[in-house]
Formats: C-alpha cells, sequence, structure tokens
C-alpha cells in the first residue's frame, strides 16, 4: 500500500494540514472550556432545591424543568444537525446585516464572512459538550456524601460555599476521566464543521481529495493528527488522575 502512497502530495498540501490542525485545537480548546463551564450551570441548576415557600417552586419550574428540557434536547438530537440549525438558520437571526438581533450593517457581514462558519461550530460544539458535561458533573455533586454538605453548613458555609470548598474539590477527582473523555470527543467532533465550510482538518482532507481524487493520502493523514491529539489528551488526564488521585488514595 505505502509503495503507491502519493507522499507529494502531503508535502505539497502540508500548510493547509497545518493550518487544519491549528484550527481543530484552537476550536477545541474553546468548546471544552466553555462547555466544561456551561456544564458546571447547569449541573448546579439541575441539582438545586429548596425545601420550602416560593424558592422550592421557583427552582423546580424555572430552573430544574428548563435544564431537564435543554440536556435532553441537546442528547437526544445528532450533533451535526444542531450544526446546521445553528449555523443555517439561528447564526442569521442573531448576526445579519439586514438587521441581526445582536449584530447588524457592515459589522454583521465581516462577522460572518470571516468568522461565521468557526463561531457557529463553537457554539453548537459547546451546547452539546454543556448538556453532557452537566451531567458527569450532576453526578459527581451527588456521588458525595451528604452528611459532609450537612457539616459545612453547620459551620455557617452558604450553598455556593460548600459547592466550592468542599464538595467540588472532592467531586472534581471522580469526573476527570469522563471530563477526559468528553474532551477526546470534542476534538473528534470537530471534524463535523467541515459541512458548514469551517477549514479544520476533515475540511484540509476533502479540499486534497477534490483536487488529486485521491483519498489515502489525505484521510489517513488526518487520521494520524486525529490519533496523536487524542493520545496527547488521554496522557494529560491520565497524569491529571495520578496527581489528584493521591487524596482518595491516603
Amino acid at each position: 500500500m505505502f509503495s503507491s502512497f502519493h507522499w507529494q502530495i502531503i508535502e505539497e498540501y502540508l500548510p493547509l494540514f497545518i493550518e487544519g490542525t491549528w484550527m481543530t485545537l484552537k476550536a477545541a480548546v474553546i468548546c471544552v472550556i466553555a462547555g466544561t463551564l456551561l456544564g458546571l450551570v447547569l449541573g448546579v441548576g439541575r441539582l438545586a432545591e429548596a425545601r420550602h415557600g416560593f424558592y422550592k417552586y421557583f427552582l423546580r419550574y424555572a430552573v430544574q424543568l428548563p435544564v431537564r428540557f435543554y440536556v435532553s434536547f441537546f442528547r437526544g438530537t445528532p450533533l451535526f444537525v444542531q450544526i446546521l440549525l445553528i449555523h443555517f438558520a439561528l447564526m442569521p437571526l442573531l448576526i445579519n446585516p439586514s438587521g441581526g438581533l445582536i449584530v447588524s450593517g457592515d459589522l454583521a457581514r465581516e462577522i460572518r464572512s470571516q468568522y461565521g462558519a468557526f463561531l457557529s461550530a463553537v457554539l453548537a460544539i459547546s451546547l452539546n459538550s454543556g448538556a453532557y458535561v452537566s451531567e458527569i458533573f450532576r453526578a459527581g455533586i451527588q456521588s458525595i456524601d451528604r452528611g459532609q454538605s450537612e457539616a459545612s453548613r453547620s459551620l455557617g458555609m452558604n450553598y455556593l460555599q460548600t459547592l466550592r470548598k468542599v464538595v467540588l474539590p472532592q467531586a472534581f477527582r471522580r469526573m476527570l476521566p469522563p471530563l477526559g473523555n468528553n474532551a477526546i470527543a470534542i476534538v473528534k467532533d470537530s471534524s463535523l464543521a467541515s459541512a458548514i465550510g469551517l477549514a479544520e482538518l476533515a475540511y484540509a482532507a476533502r479540499t486534497v481529495s477534490g483536487a488529486y481524487a485521491r483519498y489515502w493520502e489525505p484521510y489517513l493523514t488526518i487520521s494520524l493528527i486525529y490519533w496523536g491529539i487524542t493520545l496527547l489528551l488521554s496522557a494529560f488526564v491520565e497524569h491529571l488522575e495520578k496527581r489528584y488521585g493521591k487524596g482518595d488514595a491516603r
């Protein structure tokens, strides 16, 4: 197979693959950070509760119910469809030269032409990731014994202080493996954004294959790049597990 592998194709389009790798990494980092923060908020919102009075019903119907709907929608529909929906339906409403809800005029035209695909991809993947990460946070928080929260509250800590100083530090160690798997999934799922014209790795491979009608070279190349990125991410997560897992071993 390798005797007929046209290495010169890879050499000719090497800058395109490098640019695609950079775009993939940039989008993945932003989506991991945004998805994790969104997932934390959603996970805490899913567990928010009050025992009596107005806040009991407010949290149930104004917080928990919308969060459940959000998580159900983004986990129950394909990410590819979400990317298309956001790029072709939502973004034209928000950023449109003819009267966008957020940005309009020449600035909207420039944003759409220069960053439209990137913004749509990052928004869609982050929203999708937030739904999955919220379940990771929910399970992690619930895995911590409620007695620790009650003891913290008896010492005068409020709910947010208890969450930040007692619950989340312990839950984080248990959430590292699924959070790492989510980050790896984001790197691979970013390839779906090539459908809306984002110049990442899959887009680079499609461009090369279209130019030469050759498929082994471009798609094997990006497969190896994706593989290398995921191996590095796995090693990083494993390092964090060993570092933060020391507290559980004591």
